[in-house]
């Protein structure tokens, strides 16, 4: 994948940049695996904002996309590699021996024609899917279940993935994208590589309709509102926030306070934190 520039024929499409979709192969959807995706806006069932700063943006359908990788032993062919405007990683379209057809994570170096299988006795290959326990040490994983079964939850995202570290007795030593180590069961699944279209991260927006058609709408500085809107508004002039650290519009603590409880149950399966430090 590489990024694109455009002709700069207004000032806001100087800097913009976008993906030149080199690893895209097919840019019609499947339509039996195509499902309706109705807007939020940031709302939750109550009808309540929950998320800020979300509203309109295009239309959208939903790919459902095979994340439990559970078909063993049927070796499937790549169809195709599609954009999926949903995540940040392209998708590829398989087709099983048998006639099914999926969606899967597109892994790095995937193309079309390519076989992929799912198993323990299936090859470590890229975009095979096999248990912690028959993947070597040392090799570049994605798509990882946290919990056996429940499908992969972990290293999702374009260009990222994890490396199993160790396996010992239940559980396999991940270090994940973030700097994390961790334990996971060694029965869980991922696939094997690295998620593609890495140059996504490069993307300049370039302006803010562009953000708009994603759904995102913009947001205003607390620190420009009137006291009664925000706790850090107010005062003569540029001012400070007026606290001594950083609210959120309802008064409660933000930016740098820890919101993971003392006593969470998966703490003692985290090896190392991001930050560097244990867990105790």
């Amino acid at each position: 994948m590489g990024i694109k520039t455009y002709r700069p024929y207004t000032p806001s499409r100087r800097h913009m940049t976008g993906s030149d979709f080199a690893e895209v192969t097919k840019t019609t959807p499947e339509k039996s695996l195509l499902a309706a995706k109705s807007k939020t806006a940031g709302r939750n069932n109550q009808g309540k904002i929950t998320v800020r700063h979300r509203g309109g943006g295009v239309k959208r359908k939903y790919r459902i996309i095979d994340f439990k990788r559970r078909k063993d032993g049927i070796p499937a062919t790549v169809i195709g590699i599609e954009y999926d405007p949903n995540r940040t990683a392209n998708i590829a379209l398989i087709c099983y021996a048998d006639g099914e057809k999926a969606y899967i994570l597109a892994p790095q170096g995937l193309t079309d024609g390519m076989k992929v299988m799912n198993g323990p006795e299936a090859e470590v290959r890229v975009g095979n899917c096999l248990p912690l326990s028959e993947i070597p040490v040392g090799t570049q994983i994605h798509n990882i279940e946290l919990y056996p079964g429940r499908g992969g939850q972990l290293v999702r995202s374009a260009g990222n993935a994890a490396q199993l570290m160790a396996k010992e007795g239940k559980y396999a030593t991940l270090r994940l994208p973030s700097g994390e180590m961790r334990m996971v069961p060694i029965v869980c699944r991922a696939s094997v590589g690295v998620v593609g279209n890495g140059d996504h991260n490069l993307i300049n927006i370039g302006k803010a309709g562009r953000k708009r058609h994603m759904g995102i709408r913009p947001t205003v500085r607390g620190s420009v509102m009137n006291p009664n809107d925000h706790p850090h508004g107010g005062g003569e002039g540029k001012t400070g926030i007026g606290r001594p650290g950083p609210c959120t519009p309802w008064g409660k603590p933000a930016l740098g306070l820890k919101t993971r409880k003392k006593h969470k149950q998966s703490n003692k399966l985290i090896v190392r934190r991001r930050d560097g430090k244990g867990i105790k």
